[in-house]
């Protein structure tokens, strides 16, 4: 009965993060919160622009893997969307995932299937974002989200970021964003940092590059994790991705317990940011005695670096990314009973999915400030 009707969970699920995703890109386009203004088929028809690039580039990932594992004979589900409610700050998907149902899978079939994914998504949305940057419209567009700002003419950045009692958002870059930025988009259209994300053509390719970041990073069982493992096997792939992993821990970590705090909560953020710390870190699949001392070794660093040089700080929100890559995916890989070699073309892709990974990459996607 589940094989007969899992197709229809998919549907729904598909149809479902299409209503979230729409709704959540409504808020971000038109500045409106959702939930308390009126809300009309007109913003739903702008958080379309937003929704629909978004979900066809999240498709193209997803069906990558699973065209990929079908050519290689391994038994994968359809993809399962996953909603999000449009709550502040939401993009209303927690992206999509494939699972694989036959489980002696070697590392050329990991690798295949792993990489698919990433490269097939992004090459979409490099294409969305070419466009994006060759069609912005006049740098009088911000006035339609933003009525206020057209008193101060196209210099209002010198006025409205700085009041008190806003809130501010401001969107990141990575290598690849500021080289597209740098070759097709006309440098007086381009929108300020802060507006970027009502520029849904932008804002979806923007995000799929960080999706693609994500999936890449070369630890454990993500995508990026096969594909390292596929180039150099089991023993660096470990090594790789522990140091991976404790860098992007000690990054996300830096600043989040600092002499600044209260000293009545200073006690709960350095026993709970340890503890969690230690948790994060036991997916590294080391002893007790071993995964203490990288803790201890991470968590003096930082706090010498947070005394030493006040306001250095990390980017905290991967902190959750990090704990359910070391507490629920696991840092390492699988061994595999026979490492085969990979051939020179599936090297090249796998040596290209790694410099995508670079320029994707970023290490503040979304900064919020209350001013």
């Amino acid at each position: 009965m589940t094989k007969r009707f899992s197709p229809v969970i998919h549907l729904l699920l598909a149809v479902a993060t299409f209503f979230t995703t729409t709704w959540a890109g409504s808020e971000w386009v038109t500045g409106k919160n959702v939930w308390l203004e009126a809300y009309s088929w007109a913003d739903f028809y702008q958080g379309m622009h937003f929704s629909v690039p978004f979900l066809f580039i999240l498709a193209f990932h997803e069906f990558g893997h699973y065209f990929t594992a079908r050519l290689n004979r391994v038994s994968s589900s359809l993809p399962y969307f996953i909603p999000l409610p449009p709550f502040p700050l939401s993009i209303g998907t927690m992206g999509a995932i494939i699972r694989l149902r036959t489980r002696n899978i070697t590392i050329r079939q990991h690798f295949d299937i792993g990489i698919a994914g990433p490269l097939a998504g992004f090459a979409v949305a490099l294409v969305l974002l070419v466009y994006g940057f060759a069609t912005l419209p006049p740098p009088e567009y911000i006035f339609q989200i933003h009525p206020e700002y057209e008193a101060f003419g196209l210099n209002y950045a010198e006025h409205v970021y700085n009041r008190e009692g806003i809130v501010d958002i401001v969107i990141g870059k990575n290598l690849l964003f500021m080289l597209l930025e740098s070759f097709f988009a006309e440098p007086t259209r381009m929108p300020n940092p802060h507006e970027i994300m009502h520029y849904p053509f932008l804002f979806a390719g923007y995000l799929s590059l960080i999706f693609t970041s994500l999936n890449l990073l070369p630890v454990g069982q993500l995508d990026g994790g096969h594909v390292l493992y596929g180039l150099f096997g089991y023993k660096i792939h470990r090594r790789v991705a522990s140091g991976v992993f404790i860098a992007f821990m000690f990054y996300a970590g830096l600043g989040f317990v600092h002499p600044g705090l209260p000293t009545q909560e200073l006690w709960w953020y350095v026993v709970g940011y340890g503890f969690f710390l230690y948790l994060s870190f036991t997916g590294l699949g080391l002893s007790a005695r071993e995964t203490l001392m990288y803790t201890l070794l991470v968590y003096a660093t930082q706090l010498a670096l947070a005394w030493f040089i006040p306001g250095i700080t990390g980017y905290h929100a991967w902190l959750l990314f990090g704990f359910v890559l070391g507490r629920l995916i696991g840092v390492t890989h699988p061994k595999s009973e026979w490492e085969e070699p990979l051939g020179t073309g599936r090297r090249i892709l796998g040596w290209i999915a790694l410099i995508i990974f670079v320029l994707t990459f970023t290490p503040n996607p979304i900064e919020v400030y209350v001013r």
